[in-house]
Formats: C-alpha cells, structure tokens, sequence
C-alpha cells in the first residue's frame, strides 16, 4: 500500500498515518488524537506520550517508543518526520485533512477518515477495500509481530493490551502453513 505513494501532500500524510498505525498498533482514535507536542524525536527513533485510549479513560497516559525502520520507504520515524517537514507543522493536531488541491487544514482528521485512508490505499493496490479497515493497521501489526515469534508480552507492551485473551483476537494466522504444529515436530 505504501509502494504507490509520492511526495505529494497527501501521500506523506498517508504513508505517515498508515506507518504510525501499524508500527505503534494503535487504535483509530489514538492515532488521530495525536499531537505534534506528544512526539519526541530521540538517537533512537520516535517517543509518542499517547494520552489517553480506550484501555486509559483517566488519561493516566503512556509511553510508547518507535524505533527507526530499517528500510527508508518503510520506517515510520523518517515518514512522521517528513510529514511535520512538508507541511511545516509545529503544534496542534499530527494527522490532518488534506484537501484534493493539497491544502493542510488545521483541524484534527477525524477516526473514520483512518478507515477511509487505509481502504483507499488498499484499493489502489488491488485489496480488496472490503476486507480492511482502520483496525487492520492494529490487527495487521499484532498478526505480524506473532508470525515473526515475537512474544505475547511485547506485542502487548506496544498495543497497550491488558488481556492476552483480547491480544490473541488479533492474531490471526496468515495461512494454514504458518506456525503449523504438525510441521514443527518433525514428521
């Protein structure tokens, strides 16, 4: 979904907003609740303070690092950084309307507009727009974390999730042939 993207206006903001989504495994709602004061750019890669989700009503907040990506048109630090470059962003709102002629309102992007954003990107590629949504960024990431052995807890620790049973509703097997058991005890 990625590999289309330009550096037109809008591109950056995307390529931004589906990295952060999926790297940081957030909600809808956190990624566009994001703001450019709750970004801290280190050595290491990025710190967000995500200050209040659905599993923090009292906005107790919490940290969540991002390190950089290894690959340019992939890492999520370098697209958040060219994002805020391009548009001259320095307080407010992270992620934004972009209008069709490339205008950068100052207002909030709305949570819907994330799922409008990934089905958007999706169909562009031949996805089918139907099968995704703005939670797929979050499902996406945990099914991609697990398939690459990462533990339970540190998926955990980067989505914020308090249950393991909840967590493991997002894992989802990519095939029959992943993680097969019957593969793994040498028949």
């Amino acid at each position: 979904m990625l590999a289309p993207l330009g550096g037109a206006t809008i591109d950056l903001r995307d390529r931004a907003l589906l990295l952060v989504g999926f790297a940081w495994a957030f909600r809808r709602s956190e990624i566009v609740g994001l703001d450019v004061a709750d970004l801290r750019f280190v050595a290491e890669g990025l710190e967000v303070t995500l200050r209040r989700s659905k599993t923090d009503q009292e906005g107790a907040g919490r940290l969540v690092g991002l390190p950089y990506g290894s690959r340019l048109e992939t890492c999520p630090v370098r697209a958040v950084r060219a994002w805020i470059d391009a548009v001259a962003i320095v307080e407010g709102p992270l992620f934004r309307p972009v209008s069709r002629h490339g205008v950068v309102a100052a207002a909030r992007l709305s949570p819907a507009a994330v799922a409008i954003v990934v089905k958007r990107r999706a169909r562009a590629v031949d996805l089918d727009p139907g099968q995704l949504a703005g939670h797929s960024l979050r499902a996406g990431f945990a099914t991609s974390a697990a398939l690459k052995g990462v533990t339970e807890t540190a998926i955990a620790a980067q989505t914020g999730h308090r249950s393991m049973t909840i967590l493991r509703r997002y894992i989802r097997p990519a095939t029959v042939w992943q993680g097969n058991a019957a593969a793994a005890v040498g028949l």
